[in-house]
């Protein structure tokens, strides 16, 4: 196949998939708002259950209600029928997900969960389906043609199926006002929960690798103090309270100003006032967001009365992989 077909051909596909999600935005009303609130009143868990392509999808529409606070599992139709029927309690509701709603193994599951009362969400491109009939509430899903060029293998269809679970689950976690700290409290693992639970007095230098000079010190020895510990110096008063904070581009900038005369100069001559400073309970993530607002590359961390208790650098934040 030459350059431009293929080309050519990878954008019809995505500009068919994009064109289905697009035909189901103006369908979202009463059905979907009625099927948020049965979700969020639920008791128990939600049961998510397709076959082939449309399990798939299912199972990654339950990973991410469970991700965000909603329990879900997948139930495989086939499996159910062998004994797995038995993670089905009175208190769940299900999720059936599957494009002709025909589907001989969900037909067969369909009455187990009628006779026990379970709510059915159904999500299906055939409104004439059984699924469809048996569902108490319907999620249409209307399909006009699969990417594949014989409009066999499920691709249009899935990734709209996918897109509506999103669209479900999302809604449902911010009605459920579950915050950035929920998620991460089920995510302990990885980035995302390094995010949430490492603070910064986990990632400080404390010690004698604190920068620190005086008020009053001469640039001499503050120039020594940022060179042995990492680019940046505390700047303290007679309390050993933190007034200030010098850096290597405040150098930079006073050399280009002064040259050779700022040793003439101290500290506190030479310091930002009002520095950024941290709490060492606060969230490392914090300590880099507040870095990367202000553009520097370290925070000089604090205690209650404002002496210095440590340092935190971005650079030590990256190698953790917080940001």
């Amino acid at each position: 196949m030459k350059k431009d077909k293929i080309i050519s051909r990878a954008k019809e596909v995505l500009k068919l998939e994009s064109e289905g999600i697009s035909r189901i935005v103006d369908l979202i009303g009463d059905d979907f708002i009625k099927a948020v609130n049965l979700i969020l009143n639920t008791k128990g868990k939600i049961v998510v259950s397709g076959l082939g392509k449309s399990g798939i999808v299912g199972k990654k529409i339950a990973a991410t209600f469970t991700s965000t606070g909603t329990p879900a599992l997948y139930l495989h139709p086939s499996e159910s029928l062998h004994g797995d029927l038995g993670v089905v309690s009175d208190n769940d509701i299900a999720l059936f997900v599957s494009k002709s709603g025909q589907t001989d193994e969900l037909q067969i599951l369909l009455p187990f969960f009628k006779r026990k009362n379970i709510p059915i969400i159904g999500m299906t491109a055939n409104k004439d389906s059984e699924l469809a009939k048996a569902s108490n509430i319907l999620l249409y899903v209307p399909i006009e043609k699969e990417a594949c060029p014989y409009d066999l293998a499920p691709t249009v269809s899935t990734t709209v199926f996918l897109a509506l679970g999103d669209a479900l689950a999302m809604v449902v976690m911010e009605q459920k006002n579950f915050k950035a700290e929920d998620f991460a409290a089920l995510h302990p693992g990885g980035t995302i929960g390094k995010r949430f639970w490492l603070k910064v007095k986990d990632m400080m230098v404390t010690g004698e690798q604190i920068p620190v000079v005086h008020i009053s010190s001469p640039m001499k020895d503050v120039i020594i103090e940022m060179t042995q510990k990492r680019g940046i110096t505390s700047v303290v008063d007679d309390k050993g309270k933190v007034v200030g904070v010098i850096t290597d581009g405040d150098l930079r900038r006073l050399l280009e100003r002064k040259g050779e005369k700022i040793f003439t100069f101290t500290a506190g001559e030479v310091m930002t006032t009002n520095p950024k400073i941290i709490s060492p309970d606060a969230l490392a993530y914090t300590a880099a967001r507040k870095m990367e607002e202000y553009k520097i590359t370290a925070l000089i961390v604090v205690d209650e009365d404002k002496k210095p208790i440590g340092v935190i650098h971005l650079h030590d934040l990256m190698k953790a992989n917080v940001i």
